[in-house]
């Protein structure tokens, strides 16, 4: 069985009985990068695969389809009191990613957040890589890479995710090869399976719109 990892707010009320949709003039910009966690229209958590520009200028990231529609918006996990810090302006739900449209005023873009740097975007891992990833809820975690056993620009590795770790970066070294979407039958021991950044920046590119020409911080 295949289980999407967008983690619902209400299940995890301990960890965000804080979040408040809304907006402080004082209150610091976000920290936003590949790993980071989000929490979109008050409902789901999610991760934050990278952020950087596209080629009309904005300041975009990257998570998971299944986490929002477009119009969503988006909260900063660790940073609540910023409000409102982006919004899902590209939902592709046959390839499961999304586009958010970051407010620059509001959000501090950086290129690494715990132990995963990005510098570039790579083609598809392959057997017998190790890949890695930085989500959410279960932080670091790597695994030998299987590659796209269903030819559908997919990439599965053993690496641990769970829900809240949808969208999260999978990288080799400190290059950004696949996304985090899903896992089979069992957290932490059915293969992750994620969409190939080629896939997705292919896509973009040939839509012209928002994150088209995307290039990391």
């Amino acid at each position: 069985m295949l289980k999407r990892l967008a983690a619902v707010v209400a299940v995890a009320a301990g960890i965000l009985g804080f979040v408040a949709v809304g907006s402080s003039a004082a209150a610091p910009a976000a920290v936003i990068g590949g790993g980071s966690g989000i929490v979109v229209d008050n409902e789901l958590l999610c991760s934050v695969t990278t952020i950087g520009h596209d080629n009309s200028g904005r300041l975009v990231g990257l998570t998971a389809g299944h986490c929002g529609e477009v119009g969503s918006q988006v909260v900063s996990e660790a940073n609540p009191d910023a409000g409102v810090v982006g919004r899902f302006v590209v939902a592709n739900h046959s390839l499961d990613y999304a586009v958010i449209e970051f407010d620059p005023a509001k959000v501090t873009p950086v290129n690494k957040i715990g132990g995963v740097t990005i510098t570039g975007i790579g083609g598809p891992a392959s057997f017998p890589q190790i890949a890695c990833k930085e989500g959410r809820t279960t932080g670091n975690t790597c695994g030998v890479v299987y590659g796209d056993l269903l030819q559908t620009h997919e990439t599965w590795t053993q690496a641990c995710v769970i829900e809240g770790d949808s969208g999260a970066p999978m990288v080799v070294g400190t290059t950004l090869v696949a996304m985090v979407n899903a896992y089979l039958a069992a957290p932490c021991i059915g293969p992750e399976i994620g969409t190939t950044m080629s896939a997705i920046v292919s896509d973009m590119n040939s839509n012209g719109g928002p994150g088209a020409g995307f290039q990391p911080i």
